[in-house]
């Protein structure tokens, strides 16, 4: 197969010039650099950052506390006569005895599922806020 050149013919059948890209308006200017927008030492201009690099600061006794904060009282059995945790974990054990079935809608599995972790997961933000703030001398004012 022969590579053959053609010229490029536009509306009207006229050709089209070739693009001179020594044109000063294809020329890179110098004072531009790109720049990775998600470095923090460059972010905004590498002026301002929104965020701390460590934002999450993650600490695991706020992971430890406030996981055992969440089980003590969600292990009081107040649900005639059980506990929320002792409801989630037994529902667990009747849906896994049908395992290749899903559970159905109408289980109470969901509803101690996101029971149980809805309050872990605020129990867990309100440990975060509080331990982050007293280490930071957040309530001292």
């Amino acid at each position: 197969m022969a590579a053959a050149t053609s010229t490029v013919v536009g509306l009207a059948t006229s050709s089209l010039s070739p693009v001179n890209r020594k044109h000063p308006a294809f020329l890179k200017s110098p004072s531009t650099t790109a720049r990775n927008p998600f470095r923090v030492s460059q972010a905004s201009g590498g002026k301002y950052t929104c965020f701390q690099r460590d934002w999450l600061r993650k600490d695991l006794n706020v992971i430890g506390f406030g996981l055992i904060g969440w089980l003590a009282p969600s292990s009081i059995p107040a649900i005639n006569g059980d506990s929320l945790t002792g409801l989630f974990f037994g529902s667990i054990g009747t849906e896994l005895a049908h395992f290749p079935t899903p559970p159905a809608l109408t289980s109470p599995f969901w509803l101690w599922l996101v029971t149980w972790h809805l309050g872990l997961f605020i129990c867990l933000t309100f440990g975060q806020i509080g331990f982050k703030g007293r280490t930071e001398d957040y309530f001292e004012k």
